[in-house]
């Protein structure tokens, strides 16, 4: 009876949290929809926000974070989704490092 109740919990603890992921997924795709981008959107105190949205889904954090932010900071624009979508922030788009690849993330 013991087994019986721990599965049902853990049955119980899986949908739950799969449901959970469902909706803050549904959530964060709304509101890259219904947000305004484009140059000087944010306030400068939204830039860490902003850079922590664009770069959690990359392996080198630090060094996406240390760019995004140098980039909004300038551009007060970070783009939408988590790559790509640059067109949006033309200032975030156009910033080139010395040897003319993309500075900001």
């Amino acid at each position: 009876m013991t087994k019986f109740l721990c599965v049902v919990l853990l049955a119980l603890l899986s949908i739950s949290m799969v449901a959970n992921q469902v909706l803050a997924k549904e959530s964060s795709e709304h509101n890259l929809e219904s947000r305004n981008y484009g140059p000087a959107s944010l306030k400068k105190y939204q830039c860490p926000g902003e850079c922590t949205r664009r770069c959690s889904q990359t392996q080198y954090h630090k060094p996406c974070m240390f760019f995004c932010q140098k980039c909004c900071n300038k551009c007060l624009c970070v783009p939408p989704g988590y790559y790509g979508n640059k067109a949006v922030c033309p200032c975030y788009n156009n910033w080139k490092t010395k040897e003319g690849g993309p500075k900001c993330p």
